[in-house]
């Protein structure tokens, strides 16, 4: 299963040419107007709508590919509302010359005072300033090649002809762009003086991981999986097809240390099969699960060879005589009756070659193992907070050796945002270690200077290695001469398809998609994309083509009352609690029935409003008065509670979070972030609460609640907390959901509905509290059972993790979402 290196180089300089040759040619102000234009129909009738299988190549090229630069019109338009706008800068052209179709132009650039640039930034160059009210003449795209402190290589397409994406989607251009560019082109390549060569710049958005998305998607061709991602048919991987085994040690570890679900997801992973699914729900030890599967895969060996103690089941060649045997190995290795040549110039830090296998340190280590050989992991997630849960869950708890104990092995963390609690296992700072250790100490052959060189020798040296999806895709992974075995990918529910496609290029052997399609999609900007399935991850459509997933079943984060809504409604009831853990997530705050597990505030005299300077963003100030006294009474009378660690506030929408900010900054000023976490419901993807209050803000007469509805962002918002979710919003409006109805219903039937009238303030007073005491004598119904058909859950993904340090990199207005009221 080999991938054929030499392919997938050409077929990634085919996808970065055709990439370039579509974008470079769009009009922008073509794509303005066609963004403003409410009514997409055509477009949306030219697009095909991603399925679960696909016939060939083509058919799934012809799918993706369109869907792919939709989104990447999107990102190009997305920042025309935002509020940090890139500044429209004048600049020379110092040089030009034309190679392979394109334009390569050198601009003066300022390395202090001007905007940053970074390679796949794309640029609009013009004749003329560009204004808000005005295009200028002459105008077009340009992307950055690189930069020094002085200029910046740009590279052109200044065509007439613009190459289609697809036979049935022609491209189209203004006639007054078409003129332009003949200007724009005399104006680059005239021969006057450079001060008579005047353009100006525009930043629009960077490129970077979209173009490594597309060089995937048009590399498929050349993947050892390319059938299995096209049909779902389950096929083994390059290892064989014996399952492998794990010594006697660990196994036994395992079984006392990890739940049945957890258990079978280890023992899929040693089945040996090309892609291997698990699905992880809130707070059932996902994380925990990939890192016994680190240590499971890491220290695995086929079933003939794995055990000392038994006799090894492999084909022997005629056993030769004693002195047949002296004879071969004289003349195999000479130095068997002296020296080893390698020990008479062994380098003073012992860096012998042996593969370092624990420590971060950079020196190798003896390991007591019969392993002959190391499997080698690329872990993967879609944003830098969800790659540092894992990574600092590693260096927290460590992994397992097949004796069951517990080591750190070698690993590095690449790419950019690496969080402060895993930067002792970052790239830059191993680098900047081995710089130091090579300055002080010299080693032969060696400068210490040679930061590329440090570089690969670090990668090449790890045993697991930690990127983003889309750092995978970085050069810095493609020069190491050191491919990976296994690739594992955390989140796997919340990435585009084309994004999954990035790191299977690494000559990878198998496969692991951890996620949850019932917890939060992938981002998608484009409406037009998200409505033809852009969203769609390749863990949800694999799993919709009927590929067997393994679920974990066994959830330890939430208190029964709590967990028992989600496990109905997402999870056919699969989900079960562990053990104690309806003792270890009840609280004081219980004895109140409005502070129980699960309960919902029916706010029913609230109203929405719509803020104008937020497109899409509602808010409604009357939940976020109730939810300030709710606060208010809960961290007064128990004082732990203050405290961002333990209480969240979380909400739907952007503008509604950015109230109740501001109104905590005006009480706590700079220590609000101390006493309470405040995000979106995007923003708390992974992450857990001792409380959460969850604001939903719609309250109208017409029973809308646009992108409330989806069922993915309820399961997230309401799984956040330990020992209490509650719920505000206005019952009359979220009813008009069968979803929401069930949970109202829910509460309502568990005796956990309350409706709050006005003035707000008197719901929380002693008296009206008095009679919300839980007395002994008091019985809580269970949760209802309702008709499996009333409510059409949609299949809708994510992930879940233990992460309390970061807010996400999901931190999106749900604007961004295509609300369609």
């Amino acid at each position: 299963m080999a991938i054929d290196k030499v392919k997938l180089q050409e077929d990634e300089a085919s996808a970065v040419t055709r990439f370039y040759n579509i974008i470079l040619g769009w009009d922008y102000k073509h794509l303005t107007k066609e963004n403003e234009s409410k009514n997409r129909k055509d477009s949306k009738r030219k697009l095909n709508v991603v399925k679960n299988t696909y016939k060939d190549v083509d058919d799934y090229f012809e799918t993706f590919e369109p869907l792919l630069f939709e989104e990447v019109k999107a990102q190009i338009l997305q920042n025309q509302d935002s509020e940090e706008v890139s500044e429209c800068r004048m600049r020379l052209v110092m040089e030009w010359s034309e190679a392979d179709g394109f334009h390569y132009l050198l601009l003066s650039y300022e390395d202090k005072n001007d905007e940053y640039f970074a390679p796949n930034d794309l640029l609009l160059l013009s004749k003329e300033e560009v204004k808000a009210n005005s295009f200028p003449s002459s105008y077009a795209f340009a992307v950055v090649e690189n930069r020094t402190h002085d200029r910046v290589r740009l590279r052109m397409y200044l065509v007439e002809d613009m190459v289609p994406i697809t036979k049935s989607i022609k491209p189209s251009r203004t006639k007054s762009f078409s003129q332009g560019l003949s200007n724009m082109r005399s104006l680059i390549t005239s021969s006057a003086s450079p001060v008579d060569k005047r353009v100006f710049s525009l930043k629009l958005c960077g490129l970077s991981t979209i173009i490594r998305e597309y060089i995937a998607l048009r590399s498929v061709n050349s993947l050892p999986f390319k059938d299995f991602i096209l049909n779902a048919t389950e096929e083994s991987c390059g290892f064989g097809d014996d399952p492998w085994k794990i010594s006697g040690p660990l196994h036994d570890f395992y079984n006392e240390n990890l739940n049945k679900s957890q258990k079978e997801a280890i023992d899929v992973g040693l089945s040996r099969k090309s892609f291997v699914l698990i699905q992880g729900p809130p707070g059932t030890g996902k994380t925990q699960t990939i890192l016994s599967l680190l240590g499971a895969i890491m220290h695995a060996t086929p079933a003939r060879v794995q055990s000392k103690d038994i006799e090894h089941e492999v084909k022997r060649r005629v056993q030769m005589t004693i002195e047949e045997k002296y004879n071969h190995w004289g003349r195999a290795s000479p130095w068997i009756f002296g020296i080893n040549p390698r020990d008479a110039i062994m380098p003073e830090d012992g860096d012998d070659g042996f593969f370092p296998t624990s420590g971060n340190d950079l020196k190798p280590e003896v390991v007591n193992t019969n392993r002959k050989f190391r499997i080698r992991v690329l872990v993967c997630a879609p944003s830098n907070s969800a790659l540092d849960e894992i990574v600092l869950r590693l260096l927290t708890t460590g992994l397992r050796d097949e004796n069951a104990q517990t080591y750190t092995p070698k690993i590095v963390r690449i790419g950019l945002k690496a969080h402060h609690s895993v930067n002792s296992v970052s790239l830059d700072h191993l680098v900047k270690q081995k710089r130091g250790s090579a300055i002080d100490k010299p080693k032969q052959g060696t400068t210490g200077t040679d930061v590329d060189s440090i570089r690969t020798a670090i990668l090449d040296e790890a045993a697991i290695v930690f990127a983003t999806l889309s750092f995978s895709g970085s050069a810095l992974l493609a020069k190491s001469s050191r491919g990976f075995d296994v690739v594992i990918i955390d989140e796997a529910a919340q990435a585009v398809e084309p994004a999954t496609l990035i790191p299977l290029a690494t000559r990878c052997k198998q496969v692991f998609l951890v996620g949850d399609p019932k917890q939060l999609p992938a981002t998608v900007i484009s409406t037009v994309a998200q409505d033809s399935g852009y969203g769609t991850s390749m863990f949800e459509r694999l799993q919709k083509a009927g590929y067997p997933v393994k679920m974990l079943k066994t959830q330890y984060r939430m208190h029964p009352e709590i967990r028992s809504f989600p496990s109905k409604q997402f999870y056919e009831e699969a989900l079960e609690d562990g053990a104690n853990i309806e003792s270890q997530t009840t609280r004081d705050w219980h004895k109140y029935r409005c502070f129980g597990p699960f309960c919902f505030f029916d706010i029913h005299e609230g109203k929405e409003s719509q803020h104008p300077g937020a497109t899409g963003s509602r808010v409604n100030l009357d939940e976020v008065e109730f939810v300030l006294l709710m606060y208010h009474k809960l961290v007064t009378t128990y004082p732990e509670l203050k405290s961002s660690s333990q209480l969240a506030i979380i909400s739907p929408y952007n503008y509604q979070v950015k109230t109740f900010k501001d109104r905590f900054k005006d009480m706590f000023g700079t220590e609000a972030e101390k006493v309470v976490d405040i995000n979106t419901v995007d923003g708390f993807q992974g992450r857990e609460k001792d409380v959460a209050i969850f604001s939903c803000v719609r309250a109208n007469d017409d029973g809308k609640i646009g992108f409330l509805s989806n069922s993915r962002r309820m399961n997230v918002g309401i799984t956040r907390a330990k020992s209490s979710v509650l719920v505000v919003g206005s019952a009359a409006t979220l009813r008009s959901d069968p979803l929401w109805k069930n949970l109202i219903e829910s509460a309502e039937q568990r005796n956990r509905l309350f409706k709050v009238s006005k003035p707000l303030n008197n719901f929380f007073s002693e008296e009206n509290l008095a009679t919300m005491k839980v007395t002994e004598d008091m019985e809580i119904p269970d949760a209802p059972v309702y008709d499996d058909e009333a409510v059409p859950v949609a299949n809708y993904g994510g992930g879940d993790d233990h992460n309390d340090y970061g807010d996400g990199d999901a931190d999106q207005d749900d604007a961004a979402f295509a609300e369609e009221d």
